[in-house]
C-alpha cells in the first residue's frame, strides 16, 4: 500500500524534524522544504496529498505562496504558524488553507485535523448521500434525516447545512459562506449568518446552546463536525 505524502513547507529544523518523525511514526511519507520557492516546486513536480504551510518563510509570505499554490493545487493545506491573529487566520482561510493551527501545536490535534483534510480530498461531489454522526444527508432527494426523522429545513438552511456537509472538518470563514449562500453583495452581513446558524441548530443539534455539529470558531467562522 503506497503511503499518503505530505509536503512540510517550513524554515525551522526542528518543528521539520520533529513533524517528520511524528507523521513517519503514523505512516505518512514525509518530503521537506524550507522556502517558499522551494516547496512550489517540488509540489508542482509531484503533488502530495496534503501540505503544511508556515507562514513566516524566508524568502515570501506564507500567504503569497498559498495563493499561488492555489491557483492549481486542489488538496489539502493546513498552515502550522505562530501567526494567530484573527487577521491572519482569516486572511489565510480566504486565500484558500484548508485549516489552521497555532504554533505550539498538540500532535493529537494535528493528526485528526489532517486525517479530516485527507478525507476531505477523497470525497466527490458526485457522492449522492452521507452519514455524518446521527445525521444523513441525500444530497438526490434534497432531505436530511436525524435518527432517521425526516428533518423540515428551508432551501436556505438545506443550502448552508449542504455546504457545512461538503467542507467537513474544515474552517469556513463568515465571508465565504455569506458569498456562497447570499452571493458578493452579503458578504459583511454576518449577524445575518449568525440568525440562520442559529435557526440551524435548532433543528439539527440535540442542544443548540452546547453544538456539537457546528462549531464556532471565534471571529473566523465556523466547522463542521
Amino acid at each position: 500500500m503506497n503511503k499518503q505524502e505530505i509536503l512540510i513547507i517550513d524554515d525551522e529544523p526542528q518543528i521539520r524534524k520533529l513533524l517528520e518523525i511524528t507523521l513517519e511514526s503514523h505512516d505518512y511519507k514525509v518530503i521537506q522544504a524550507e522556502t517558499g520557492k522551494q516547496g512550489l516546486l517540488m509540489a508542482a513536480n509531484h503533488p502530495p496529498e496534503l501540505i503544511l504551510l508556515d507562514l513566516g518563510l524566508p524568502d515570501s509570505s506564507g500567504h503569497e505562496i498559498l495563493k499561488e499554490l492555489r491557483q492549481w493545487y486542489n488538496k489539502a493545506i493546513i498552515i502550522l504558524s505562530v501567526q494567530n491573529s484573527e487577521h491572519d487566520i482569516v486572511t489565510a482561510l480566504d486565500n484558500g488553507a484548508t485549516d489552521y493551527l497555532s504554533k505550539p501545536f498538540r500532535t493529537a490535534e494535528l493528526l485528526a485535523r489532517m486525517r479530516s483534510a485527507i478525507r476531505q480530498n477523497q470525497s466527490s461531489n458526485t457522492v449522492s448521500c452521507i452519514e455524518i454522526g446521527d445525521l444523513h444527508i441525500d444530497w438526490t432527494a434534497r432531505s436530511i434525516r436525524k435518527n432517521d426523522e425526516l428533518l423540515k429545513l428551508t432551501a436556505t438552511e438545506y443550502n448552508l447545512l449542504s455546504l457545512f456537509a461538503k467542507n467537513e472538518g474544515r474552517v469556513l470563514t463568515h465571508q465565504y459562506i455569506l458569498k456562497e449562500i447570499w452571493g458578493v453583495g452579503y458578504q459583511t452581513e454576518t449577524q445575518y449568518l449568525r440568525v440562520f446558524v442559529a435557526q440551524l441548530r435548532k433543528k439539527i443539534e440535540d442542544n443548540p446552546n452546547q453544538p456539537r455539529h457546528i462549531i464556532t470558531e471565534s471571529g473566523v467562522g465556523y466547522r463542521f463536525q
